[in-house]
């Protein structure tokens, strides 16, 4: 999951530096990518591309497709690390859909440790300037569908290689945005041809591990893990785009290392 989440601030990086393209083209060259590699790994290991639980990776692909179109939308109206702070809600969702889906089982001190890590991510929204209600919604819309997602991939469990799991998403994601993107399309130049490339490349080390992580740990334990995704891209952002924290920012950043880390340490001693 840790792998997953500095190859997902990668992604967030070109996706922001690419902000002249639409929604649908930036979807469209970052799931094209990725498919080079699904394909090229399907075909050398004889795996089929079909799946063998079709319905939930269906439903895993449209799910996926969606929060990542509005977080793609909402990085247009929001400064890339709050964007990626409040969609880092997204595991409490899941973890509310895993008690319901999966039955899976919650301490409740736990929940004070989420809550802690919680806290950390409104205290970094709650001091961004450029927050718009836009953005705020498209954010808090894509973290919905992003919880989903967790649960999806844990139903689908071991029964279907990650690699299968991934590839059954860019498929989807790339017939559906390549149609909308007709209407948009907008010819890159220079440099936007290497930041095109490094989505697929980015996006799919990203998908790869999280689900590989999904599918090999409890949910509970492992979603929390993708709020390092906030720190590191809070660094690149502070690094290479020149965004700015404050003191608030900052403490927050320590809550959400906080609370993953109790959480982590209780996982830890009662397995």
């Amino acid at each position: 999951m840790i792998i997953s989440a500095f190859a997902f601030t990668f992604l967030n990086v070109f996706v922001k530096l690419l902000d002249r393209f639409e929604v649908p083209q930036i979807i469209f060259f970052r799931s094209i990518g990725s498919l080079f590699f699904t394909t090229g790994f399907l075909l050398q290991n004889k795996i089929s591309p079909l799946g063998n639980q079709r319905k939930l990776l269906l439903a895993r692909a449209i799910a996926g497709l969606l929060s990542m179109g509005l977080f793609f939308a909402a990085l247009k109206h929001l400064q890339m690390g709050s964007a990626v702070s409040l969609r880092y809600i997204a595991p409490i969702f899941a973890m509310f859909f895993a008690l319901i889906f999966l039955k899976e089982k919650i301490k409740k001190i736990q929940w004070l440790f989420i809550s802690i890590a919680f806290l950390g991510i409104l205290l970094m929204k709650g001091f961004d300037d450029a927050m718009s209600p836009l953005g705020l919604l498209l954010i808090l819309s894509s973290a919905l569908f992003s919880g989903f997602v967790f649960i999806l991939i844990r139903k689908i469990g071991s029964g279907d290689n990650p690699v299968v799991v991934v590839h059954y998403f860019m498929f989807i994601a790339a017939l559906i945005s390549g149609i909308l993107s007709i209407a948009y399309w907008k010819t890159p130049v220079g440099v936007e041809w290497f930041y095109l490339i490094c989505l697929g490349f980015f996006g799919y080390a990203g998908q790869l591990f999280m689900t590989k992580a999904f599918q090999t740990e409890q949910m509970n334990t492992i979603a929390p893990f993708k709020y390092l995704e906030v720190i590191f891209t809070m660094s690149l952002g502070f690094i290479w785009l020149d965004e700015k924290y404050t003191l608030m920012s900052l403490i927050g950043i320590f809550l959400v290392l906080l609370g993953l880390t109790l959480n982590t340490l209780l996982k830890k001693g009662t397995n």
